[in-house]
Order: C-alpha cells, then sequence, then structure tokens
C-alpha cells in the first residue's frame, strides 16, 4: 500500500522504508497464536481497521516484548522526564500560562508496528495490541505507511489569513481538536436583542405604522403639504406624530440597549483554554538525539528496579543503532492555559472546566482528570496479580496470562495516580427540567492519550440540531496533527492509521449545562453560538404588543369612521353642489383635518409614558427587590392573565431534597424524633472499646449481636424497634450510587457527595446525620463510619443494579467484611446480602406480606414526599453462585438479552424481599409556593405546570405545592401511543372536568399531533394540568396553543434555559433569576427573584397598570373627542364652513400644557391599597373581563363627550358671539377648566402629585392668558360677564356628569367600593 506523501517527511536512507527488508511480510499467527482481547474500563471502541505487518529483522525482539511485561517493559514506551506529571499538573493549576515542556519520548522508532502506526506523542501512555490480536482482526499490511507521519505539522494556530469555507449548518461537521478549523462557524455568543442597528428602525417605524391611528396621522400631516387642504401650520401636525414616535422608538432602543449589555455581561464570562503550540515553534528546536543510557534516570513515581530499565534501554539503544537515526519522537504539540472570553470561544478549543462552571457551548468530554486524593481503602486489598496488572501501561499478553482479558487497564499514568476513571457528573436542569445529575464519559480513547496529543484527535458529528437527548458521533485518532487538521485526510488509502471510537450522549455536555464533579474536565467545542442545542430549542425573540394597544387600535377606528362621518354630513346638509371656493370632496379632507383631533395623537404618548411609570413602580417595589422590568410595553397585559404556566424545577422547587420521615412497620419518625433514630444507630453501631487489637479491627455485619450498656434494660418491643431502625439505616446506607467526595471552601475541608440522583444524596446525608457516614466509596466497595471516625462496616460490592425509568428501583449484592485489615474475602467468608429499594408501585410485589406498605405510603403521597420502599434478603453462597451464573448466561444472548436477565433477577434476588421501612424525601419548595398559587388560583388564572422532569416527581410536587387540591383526582396519562386511547382520554376528561391531568411528554405530542384543538379544548377547562417530560419546543407549543385557541393572556415562569422558547412564546414572560444561570431572565419581559414575587406583580402592579392605563386612555379619547365636537358646532354656526375654531398654539396647548400633567397623573391612582389587593384576588378576577376599557364604556365617554362639547361650545356661541375672539376666550377656559375638574372628579385615591399637577396647570393657564391677546378678547377677560359666563357653562357642563356618577355608584357599587366598606 503506498505512503501518504502528503503529510510525510522525507526518510534517511538508512530508514526501515528504504529497507529492502521491509517489504518481506509473514503470518502474524505462526508467530503468536494466542490472543486476548483488552478492555478499557469496560467500554469498547472499534480497532483500526487494519494492522501493519512486521519485518522479518523487527522478529528477533518479539521475544523480549513478550517476556517484558513480567519484567517491567511497560517502562520502555514511558516518558522519561517526568513531563506527563507536569502537564498533569498544568491541568490543576489555573494560576500559571508558562508554556510547559512536554516532550514524550516515543519507545524508539522501531516501537512503532506495536502500536498499530498511532503515533505515540507521549510514550507508553497508550495501550500497545499484542500481536496476534491484531491478525486475527485485520490480516496483514504493509510496513512502510505506518511509519508516517513522525514529524508534526506546523499547522499555525495563529494563521487566520487562509480562506475558510462557509459553514453548512445541514451537514454534518469535522472538527479538528486544539486547532484551527477549516471550515468558518457562527460565532459563541448568546443574543436576547430584538435589533440590529441595521433593522431597528425599519421593523420599529413598521411596528408603529402598523397601527391604524399612527398611519391616520400620518397621512393627516402629509396631507398638510397640500396647499389647498392646509388648515395651520405644518408643524401643527407634524411634531406630535414625530415626538410621539421618538418616545416610543426611545424606549424600544433603551428596552435593546438593555438586553444587550446584559448579553455582553454573559458573553464576557472568562473560561480557562488550553493553547497546542507547535513543538520547536516558540522553544527552539526539536530535542536533540537521545544519549545511550539515559533511561537509566529515574522516573518520577516509578516502581520499576533500575535493572530492569536498564536492560529495557539496552534494547531500546540497539533498536536505535539499528533503525540509523535514533531520535525520539517529540509530543505532537506543547500545551499552555489561556483565558478566553465566552464570546470568543471557537469551534475546536479545549475547554478545562471545573466544578460548579456553566458549559458555554455544546461539548465532547476527552478528559476527566480527578482531583481527589489517591485514596484507596477499600481495593488496597486486592489479588497481587491485579495490582501488578495496575502497575503496567501496556497490555500486551504474557504467555500464561489468563486474568488480563477480564480487567480494566488504564492507559494515562496522570489519570491512573489521581484515580480517574473518565467519568463526570453534570446538571441539566437549566436545559431540560430534570433534576437528576447526568452521568458522562470521557471516550476511552481521549482519556487513555497524554493531554499534549490531544491534537491528534478529529471529532466527527452530525449536523446542528434541537435534540437535546441525542447524539451520535465519532472520535478518531490520527498519526498527526496535520493530519487531524486536514478533513481529507480519512481515505481509504490510510485507515491503518485510525484509530476510532464512537461518542453517543454520554459523552457530551450541551450550553448551558453545569459541571457538578469535583474532577477537572476537558471538553472540545463542537457547536457555538446559534448552534447550541440550547438556542436552537429557543424561539427568536419577538416584539411583544400589549392586548390594551389592540383595544385601543380598535376604538380608534370608530372613531376615525365617526370622524368620517361627521365631515360627510356637514357637507351633505351644504349640499354636494352647493360647495362655495372648493368641490365637496376637499372640503370633506379639510373637514377630516379638522376633526383629526378625536384620534388623539397624544394617546400613545400619554400609555408609553405610563407604561414608564409602571415599570419604575414595579423595579422600585421594596417587596419584590432585585425585580426588572425589561420589555416595557405590556405592564397592562399583567392585569389581564388567565393562564400560567410554570416551570416546576427551579421555579416552584429549589432543587434540595431533604429526608422528611422514615417509617419502619410500627413506628414512623420524622422531625425532632430524628434523635430517637440517632440514638437507636449510635447503640446498634458501637462496638465496646477494648486493648485487644482483634477486639477494635472487628466490623460490623447485619447479623451483629453487640448490645450497648444503655441497651440492656430495654424492653424487649424497643430492641425489636431498635433492631429494625438499624437495618433500615443501614440498608439506606448501602443501596445507592452516591461517591463521598472533599472539597475546600473557606479553607477548610468539607465533604459532600456527588451522584445522578438528588434524591439519594438526601439521603445519605440523613444516615450521615444520625450517625452512619459514607467514608469511602470506589466501584469494588464501600466503607460506614460511626460518629467518631472509627470504621464501623466495610463491604464488598459484588453487584449493581442502576434504577431505570421503566423499573423504578435499584437493587446493590455486597459481601460484609468481618475484620478491618483483612483481604478480599472468598463467599464462603462473609455474609452476601441483597438490598433494593424502589418505588412502591413496584416494590409491593417484591417485598413480603405485610399489612402496613400500602397505607403509608398513600399517607406520605397525600403529604408530597417522594416515597421509597426498602428491603432486602440474605442469599447463601450457593444462592449467589447460582445466580451469578444463570446471570452470566443470561448476559450473553443475542435476542432478548434485557429480559432474560430481568426474569433471572425476578427469580433468584426480587422476590419475598424482607420489608426494612418507607423513607419520605421532599423536594423543598420555593418560599411560599403554596399561599402564592392558592391566591393566584382565588385570582381565576388556570396554573398549568411544564417540567423536563420525572412523572412522579412531578406528581409530588404537585401535590406539595397544593397545585392539586387535597382530594382531587389526578388522571395520569403516559406512553400513550395509540390513537384509539387518546380519544378515550379526552372523552373521559370532558366527562369530569374537576380532576386533574397528568401527562408525559410523548402523550402529550400524540394529542397536540391528531387531537390538538379537541385536546386544548378540553384542557383549558381543567382547574390544574401537570405536563411532564416536556421538551423545550412542547412548552412553547403548549403556550401559543392556549393563545390561539382561548384568546386570552397567557403567562408562562421559568429559570432555566430550558424555559426560554416558552417565555417567548407567551404573552408575557417572567424569568426568575436561577442559580446557575440568567438565560430564563435575560430573555423574559419581566426578571423576578422568587416566585411568590409574581403574585404582587399580577395582583397588585398588574392590576393598578390595567385600570390605570384604561382611565388614561377613556380620559384623553374624551380630551380629543369634546374639541372636536366643539368645531363641529362651530362649523355648524359658520354654514358649514371647514374653518378652525382653535388654531396653532390653542390647539397644541390644549393637549400638552394644559391638560397632560392633570391627565397623566391618573397613572398614580388606586382603588384599594395592596393588603386588599392580594387579601381579596377575587379583584383580579374582575379585570379579565375587560369591563374598565370595554365598547359600553367607550360609549358612554362619547356620549358624555358629546353632551359636553355641545354644551360648551353652543352656549358660549349662544351668549357671546357666534364668532370672535369672546366666544374662542369663554368656550376655551371652560373647555380646559371642564377638563381639569372632571380628573378630579375620577380620582379614586389623591396623591400629592395629583394635586400639585391640577393647581400648577390651572396656574399656569391663567399665568399663559396675557399672552393669547392673538386668540382673546383680553379686555373681557377682566370683566365680570366673563367670569359668570365660565361659571354658569361649566357647572352645567359638569353637574349632570357628575350626579349621574354618584348615581350608578349607589345603584350599583364596584366591587373596590364594597371590600372597603364604603
Amino acid at each position: 500500500m503506498p505512503s501518504s506523501n502528503a503529510y510525510h517527511p522525507a526518510r534517511p536512507p538508512d530508514s526501515p522504508i528504504d529497507d529492502s527488508d521491509s517489504d518481506l511480510e509473514i503470518d502474524i499467527e505462526e508467530l503468536d497464536p494466542q490472543t486476548t482481547p483488552s478492555a478499557h474500563q469496560g467500554r469498547t471502541y472499534e480497532p483500526e481497521q487494519r494492522a501493519p505487518r512486521i519485518a522479518l529483522r523487527n522478529l528477533r525482539m518479539g521475544g523480549l516484548r513478550r517476556g517484558a511485561k513480567r519484567n517491567g517493559y511497560g517502562e520502555l514506551g514511558r516518558s522519561q522526564d517526568g513531563n506527563e506529571e507536569d502537564a498533569e499538573a498544568l491541568l490543576r493549576d489555573g494560576d500559571t500560562n508558562e508554556p510547559r515542556n512536554s516532550e514524550g519520548s516515543a519507545a524508539g522508532e522501531d516501537d512503532a508496528p506495536l502500536l498499530s502506526g498511532s503515533r505515540q506523542g507521549s510514550g507508553g501512555k497508550r495501550r500497545r495490541r499484542s500481536f496476534a490480536s491484531d491478525s486475527l482482526r485485520n490480516l496483514s499490511l504493509r510496513l512502510p505507511s505506518f511509519m508516517s507521519g513522525t514529524t508534526a505539522a506546523d499547522t499555525g494556530n495563529d494563521d487566520e489569513d487562509h480562506v475558510k469555507e462557509e459553514d453548512d449548518p445541514s451537514a454534518s461537521r469535522q472538527v479538528a481538536v486544539g486547532s484551527l478549523q477549516a471550515t468558518r462557524y457562527p460565532p459563541n455568543s448568546v443574543s436576547n436583542a430584538k435589533y440590529t442597528a441595521w433593522n431597528f428602525l425599519p421593523i420599529t417605524l413598521y411596528n408603529e405604522f402598523s397601527f391604524f391611528f399612527n398611519m391616520y396621522f400620518l397621512l393627516v400631516a402629509l396631507s398638510q403639504a397640500i396647499p389647498a387642504l392646509r388648515i395651520g401650520y405644518l408643524t401643527t401636525y407634524v411634531a406630535p406624530l414625530a415626538f410621539v414616535l421618538l418616545i416610543t422608538l426611545g424606549k424600544e432602543a433603551y428596552d435593546d440597549i438593555d438586553r444587550r449589555r446584559r448579553d455582553n455581561e454573559a458573553n464576557s464570562e472568562e473560561y480557562a483554554v488550553l493553547r497546542f503550540d507547535e513543538p520547536g515553534r516558540n522553544f527552539g528546536s526539536s530535542r536533540p538525539n537521545k544519549k545511550l543510557k539515559s533511561s537509566t534516570q529515574a522516573r518520577k513515581g516509578s516502581k520499576r528496579h533500575l535493572s530492569s530499565r536498564d536492560r529495557l534501554s539496552d534494547i531500546q539503544e540497539e533498536e536505535e543503532q539499528v533503525e540509523g537515526h535514533g531520535t525520539q519522537k517529540s509530543p505532537s504539540s506543547y500545551v499552555t492555559q489561556i483565558s478566553k472570553k465566552s464570546r470568543d470561544l471557537k469551534v475546536g478549543d479545549v475547554l478545562k472546566l471545573t466544578k460548579g462552571q456553566r458549559v458555554p457551548a455544546d461539548v465532547v468530554i476527552l478528559k476527566c482528570l480527578s482531583n481527589d486524593p489517591p485514596v484507596n481503602r477499600i481495593s488496597e486489598e486486592v489479588e497481587p496479580e491485579v495490582e501488578a496488572l495496575l502497575l503496567d501501561h501496556v497490555d500486551e499478553v504474557g504467555q500464561g496470562s489468563s486474568t488480563d482479558s477480564k480487567k480494566t487497564v488504564k492507559g494515562d499514568q496522570g489519570a491512573l495516580e489521581n484515580g480517574s476513571t473518565g467519568e463526570t457528573f453534570i446538571r441539566t436542569d437549566q436545559l431540560d427540567g430534570e433534576t437528576d445529575w447526568k452521568l458522562r464519559l470521557a471516550s476511552p480513547l481521549s482519556q487513555s492519550i497524554a493531554t499534549e496529543e490531544l491534537v491528534c484527535l478529529r471529532v466527527t458529528g452530525g449536523k446542528p440540531d434541537r435534540k437535546v437527548n441525542e447524539f451520535a458521533g465519532t472520535l478518531e485518532l490520527l498519526p498527526s496533527r496535520q493530519e487531524a487538521a486536514d478533513s481529507t485526510a480519512h481515505t481509504e488509502n490510510d485507515d491503518d492509521h485510525i484509530k476510532a471510537a464512537p461518542l453517543s450522549i454520554d459523552n457530551t455536555a450541551w450550553a448551558n449545562t453545569v459541571i457538578a464533579s469535583h474532577a477537572t474536565t476537558l471538553a472540545v467545542i463542537i457547536y457555538t453560538g446559534p448552534q447550541t442545542r440550547s438556542a436552537l430549542s429557543t424561539s427568536p425573540s419577538r416584539s411583544k404588543t400589549g392586548l390594551l394597544e389592540y383595544e385601543i387600535n380598535s376604538l380608534t377606528k370608530i372613531l376615525c369612521f365617526l370622524t368620517l362621518a361627521i365631515s360627510i354630513v356637514l357637507v351633505a346638509l351644504e349640499g354636494f353642489s352647493n360647495t362655495k371656493g372648493n368641490v365637496w370632496y376637499v372640503k370633506i379632507m379639510r373637514f377630516l383635518v379638522l376633526f383629526s383631533t378625536i384620534v388623539p395623537i397624544s394617546l400613545r404618548v400619554n400609555l408609553d409614558l405610563g407604561k414608564s411609570v409602571y415599570s419604575w413602580f414595579i423595579q422600585r417595589d421594596p417587596g419584590m427587590p432585585g425585580a426588572v422590568v425589561r420589555t416595557s410595553t405590556i405592564p397592562e397585559d399583567l392585569g389581564r392573565i388567565e393562564y400560567l404556566l410554570s416551570d416546576k424545577t427551579g421555579t416552584l422547587t429549589q432543587n434540595e431534597m431533604e429526608m422528611k420521615k422514615i417509617h419502619v412497620g410500627t413506628v414512623s419518625y420524622a422531625n425532632e424524633a430524628m434523635d430517637e433514630v440517632s440514638a437507636y444507630i449510635k447503640q446498634g453501631f458501637h462496638v465496646p472499646p477494648s486493648a485487644d487489637s482483634l477486639v477494635n479491627s472487628i466490623l460490623l455485619t447485619p447479623s451483629s449481636s453487640y448490645t450497648s450498656a444503655a441497651n440492656i434494660g430495654a424492653t424487649r418491643t424497643r430492641r425489636e424497634i431498635g433492631s429494625r431502625v438499624r437495618d433500615v439505616v443501614l440498608a439506606l446506607a448501602l443501596c445507592h450510587n452516591v461517591t463521598p467526595t472533599t472539597e475546600e471552601e473557606d479553607g477548610k475541608m468539607i465533604n459532600s457527595y456527588q451522584a445522578s440522583s438528588p434524591d439519594e444524596i438526601a439521603i445519605v446525608k440523613w444516615t450521615e446525620s444520625v450517625g452512619l457516614r459514607l467514608s469511602y466509596r470506589d466501584r469494588k466497595g464501600m466503607a460506614l463510619e460511626a460518629p467518631d471516625g472509627r470504621t464501623v462496616v466495610k463491604v464488598r460490592i459484588l453487584d449493581i443494579f442502576p434504577f431505570t425509568s421503566e423499573g423504578k428501583r435499584m437493587g446493590v449484592v455486597v459481601q460484609f467484611y468481618e475484620k478491618l485489615h483483612q483481604g478480599v474475602p472468598s463467599l464462603e467468608n462473609g455474609e452476601v446480602w441483597f438490598y433494593q429499594k424502589g418505588a412502591d408501585t413496584v416494590m409491593g410485589s417484591v417485598v413480603a406480606a405485610n399489612d402496613w406498605l400500602d397505607e403509608e405510603t398513600a399517607n406520605m403521597a397525600r403529604e408530597g414526599l417522594r416515597t421509597l420502599v426498602v428491603g432486602r434478603k440474605r442469599l447463601s453462597t450457593k444462592e449467589y453462585q447460582e445466580f451469578t451464573a444463570k446471570y452470566q448466561d443470561a448476559s450473553l444472548a443475542i435476542n432478548g438479552r434485557e429480559a432474560g436477565m430481568q426474569a433471572i433477577v425476578s427469580q433468584y434476588l426480587e422476590h419475598n424481599l424482607e420489608l426494612l421501612g418507607v423513607t419520605g424525601v421532599e423536594d423543598k419548595l420555593q418560599k411560599d409556593v403554596k399561599p402564592s398559587l392558592e391566591l393566584l388560583r382565588n385570582a381565576g388564572i388556570k396554573i398549568w405546570m411544564l417540567t423536563g422532569d420525572k412523572v412522579e416527581t412531578a406528581r409530588c410536587v404537585a401535590v406539595s405545592s397544593k397545585l392539586v387540591a387535597r382530594g382531587q383526582y389526578i388522571h395520569t396519562v403516559a406512553k400513550m401511543r395509540r390513537k384509539d386511547v387518546a380519544q378515550e382520554t379526552i372523552d373521559f376528561l370532558r366527562s369530569k372536568p374537576d380532576s386533574c391531568l397528568l401527562i408525559d411528554g410523548e402523550s402529550l405530542n400524540m394529542l397536540l399531533t391528531h387531537f390538538g384543538t379537541e385536546f386544548i379544548s378540553v384542557a383549558v377547562l381543567l382547574p390544574a394540568v401537570v405536563a411532564c417530560r416536556c421538551s423545550p419546543t412542547q412548552k412553547a407549543d403548549v403556550a401559543k396553543l392556549i393563545k390561539e385557541y382561548t384568546k386570552k393572556r397567557v403567562c408562562c415562569i421559568g429559570d432555566g434555559g430550558n424555559d426560554v422558547s416558552m417565555i417567548q412564546a407567551a404573552d408575557v414572560g417572567v424569568g426568575i433569576v436561577g442559580k446557575e444561570g440568567r438565560q430564563a431572565s435575560l430573555a423574559a419581559d419581566f426578571s423576578i427573584e422568587q416566585f411568590h414575587h409574581l403574585t404582587k406583580l399580577l395582583v397588585w402592579h398588574g392590576r393598578n397598570s390595567y385600570k390605570r392605563s384604561a382611565k388614561l386612555a377613556q380620559f384623553v379619547i374624551h380630551r380629543g373627542l369634546i374639541i372636536a365636537v366643539c368645531q363641529t358646532m362651530y362649523s355648524i354656526a359658520l354654514d358649514f364652513e371647514p374653518e378652525g375654531l382653535y388654531k396653532d398654539w390653542l390647539l397644541v396647548g390644549y393637549a400638552t400644557v394644559y391638560t397632560a400633567a392633570p391627565v397623566l397623573s391618573l397613572v398614580l391612582d388606586k382603588d384599594v391599597d395592596e393588603n386588599l389587593a392580594s387579601l381579596y384576588p377575587e379583584l383580579y378576577k374582575e379585570l379579565t373581563s375587560g369591563r374598565s376599557l370595554s365598547y359600553r364604556t367607550f360609549f358612554v365617554w362619547v356620549f358624555v363627550s358629546i353632551y359636553q362639547g355641545c354644551l360648551i361650545q353652543g352656549l358660549s356661541q349662544v351668549l357671546t358671539e357666534v364668532n370672535g375672539p369672546r366666544m374662542v376666550a369663554v368656550s376655551y377656559t371652560v373647555l380646559v377648566l371642564n377638563e381639569l375638574l372632571m380628573v378630579a372628579i375620577e380620582i379614586t385615591t389623591w396623591h400629592w402629585m395629583m394635586v400639585l399637577s391640577i393647581v400648577g396647570t390651572f396656574l399656569m393657564y391663567i399665568g399663559s392668558i396675557p399672552f393669547l391677546g392673538a386668540y382673546f378678547d383680553l379686555k373681557f377677560l377682566l370683566s365680570i360677564g366673563f367670569l359668570w359666563r365660565v361659571v354658569a357653562i361649566g357647572a352645567i357642563s359638569l353637574i349632570p356628569t357628575y350626579a349621574g356618577k354618584l348615581i350608578q355608584r349607589t345603584m350599583k357599587p364596584p366591587s373596590y367600593r364594597k371590600v372597603q366598606g364604603i
């Protein structure tokens, strides 16, 4: 097979490639017929496709190599400079940015055939295959091509000048680890902004002019450019419109700049990134030729004898002399640590992540390096041959080795020394809402190589998609960095160089997840920014418009029609053919311009200013610290909410579990009674101190019968209870998947735990609190300590049966040590017990017959506790051996493997268990969640809980939070796949409208797909709906469906990245600032810190905002309509001529200086105080009907405006003159005073600002009269005649209006007056 010359440097003449012997090939099976497959951490990966044949002259080394395993040959391939420890130290030391010289020594050029063609950047850190296993798998391959790639190519990390091809999001991608990518990918920046600099004006102007009255005023303003239609100054009509647009655009710009500022905070978060520099690029030339006998220098941590090292050095020296040039291969890179901001991260960057860090992009985990000290108390007594194996880094098989194939060999010395197994835990509640931690694994291929060699890896992944629970990819190890960076390097002709391993969801961590383990995690970025799973699951930001805006838009259409009607009627009364000076349609147009005040342009200004005031109130409310208004255009919608869609994790709950209750059959313990449990444990696990070391080394087992002096006089019943308590606590302390860890906080070492389930951590913490602490755990065993620090229980783990969502239980088979310093006991020398815990639904049939389990689990479930039933069973040696044999056979079956294995477990273990007890774990609720939900329900809001968590968890929280009332029927729908069942479910819910629906994501998808409208029509009538296992997209779809079907206002509240889509789809989105991130709060319209702040936001601020804006809108309409009626009366008196009554400043001043402040002061009005609003949430319920601003109230105000306008203008003309400055002075003065007094009549609760605005405006009007000589007769204003006319006309205008209001209030008092007792 030809060599791939594009990537292979020239060889010296005496290189083995040019040696004729290198063409001689031999079948390896003739030399080494035995094969032993190797295991790596219990997982397998795909081997390279073919392995090289071996030159004849190299075969003389075979015997030495196979024998070397017993003689310490594993040291041959190791670096002899201690560089690996330096690299690992770098990964644990974030304070240094100095480059580390990480030269690794390949084991001589002649070792290359043993390495299957892959370059060994850090010596023997990678495992070598046996000749036989390569042969059996791949037949034979010629030598020359595997010798290629000795020198790492200089790809140049800093070379940004070469042309990159654009990323195609629909295609899969190849990512070279730690190198510059050939394809340009999007930047890793988060953006919740709605606009860019380019589209801000087009989008905002389009949104503004999509409203009818803005377009109407634009046309009116443009009409003034036509001389025939001009009434007054052009600025009289253009300036108000420009002012309105300026205010609105300014608010939108301010809101968006604020979003960008907060996005910038998230994008500026610093992350540690590993930089891989080319060898010799910054540090001079590569390592010089190796001196003879150099390997006699002792390697740090080496346990090999010097003589064996000398022998191996001689072998290597001899090989190098045969090769000609004995230079060792330098490492593929030098590693330095740099800091990058989140937005500067790129695809291919290798992140160094530690506990508590948010993952900034979608990554594939390469290595997990444990930070824990190498404590090994359990497995230190392993068999000698296993320990010898663990000390060796190669898994080449000796002639007589039989155990090698069953044991795991860790390839990374640094990882081995630190106990790392390539595992880390992540928290995904910000992504999918699930509370359980997820176990993530580094691929064995990347975990086993040195950090310097990570640049030889290439990741192949699929196109970006939104499936957070799926991923399929490949990890490839190539001979050199250059080949890894070249996407064309992987061809059929050089498969012999490449090792490949599959990648799955278990090897990934998506953006917005959080590292939960103490281990240092190295991960390569594969998707950034908008291509991450969380971003693809998030709908783009949209501009939101309040319901009040649409209602006012409808009312302005009516006003516009009224304007057109009046204009046509006035021209018609004169006669279309009798028009003087202008044709009839020009007169109609002039009338339309004159009556344009009917559609008040100042309405938008007043409403926008009102919204700013409401936002100010919300953000400065001392009862809601930290509240932020991000979308200030929709505060009125807070008062119209009818559906609340809430997340669970972090929103209703704190995601903190606490063990609340334990029942042992006859006695239940909770709260203070836990002290009694502690006393029993202290007695049951107390070994009297003795001078005899044998006695002190004795460990306790379930059959131990130690009795403390304090328990001797106890009654038989008490002793029995003590025994049961001891047994159940021991079971809980052993039956789990929790690992104890130690971390440093404020200079103190603190013990903590990590596990996939917070429930298990809560239980193990509880066993520690009562006196039995899990002190150590690995895959082979556990140790438990008493409060005095003495190890009292030590077990060997024989089998673990992990929890699954189908099985709903987990079990463990353990063997108890009887002495502290005992080696691994044989099955005959220690008690073997099977412990199991699980949901009551599955454990009821597993445990022995009893009469209390169902009752107690039901009692705990009613309290909203998550119940677990605990049982145990002792196994004889024969039983366990028989089970193991059968279970092993079942695990090898090709068909029906899972079912067969479960059948064996059920047959031998899961029957007739001794029932030990029932535990109740509480998912701590957020502060005041129960009263908040009750108050919101009383306010007429239907509450749905949408979560990504499990069905059982969602059910418990729904009960504990009182979302579901005590005794209310919960109809559960799960795993529904048939349409007929879906139809039956809908029919059942229709017949039982008072039940709560609990549905999972799969069933919800079925119903929404095939019965969307029918399902929503039934579901919206239910008092509560709980949907679990929901994807972010499903949450958003539910919100949209409710909006579209009911046409009601929907509010969504959440705290995680998985809630962003739902929040943005809602009419009102509320985000809670979460512990792990602010994605939801950044994307939301309103941000709060606690769920219970929502009640105040809706019931107090929302109600006030809506009622104030409704009153404000009606007043502004009244203000514009009354002046239009005056204009109509004046035109009629002038023989239907379109002449302006109030021109220029009088027209502008009326809408601004003389009435604006008093009308705007209505935003300070309130009908009830805050306590009454919370005490009577039914007041909020009234608002949902929209009666505060309806067609009825609108036409009432139209009638009032017509009445007052006709009287004011008519009486002014009758009592003074039809046309002249005296009439204008009287009517204008009455008009201003009428508006000020109408505001005073409508105020419910006075505020000092209201008094100031009304009095101040009146004084301002009086003070400005001397400057209005162009419009008024100033001499007439000083006469008594002017005064009595103003008083008389004003009284006739106001008194009937006020009297009608008093009569209505007496006959049909509003609700707020009822609760006030007025």
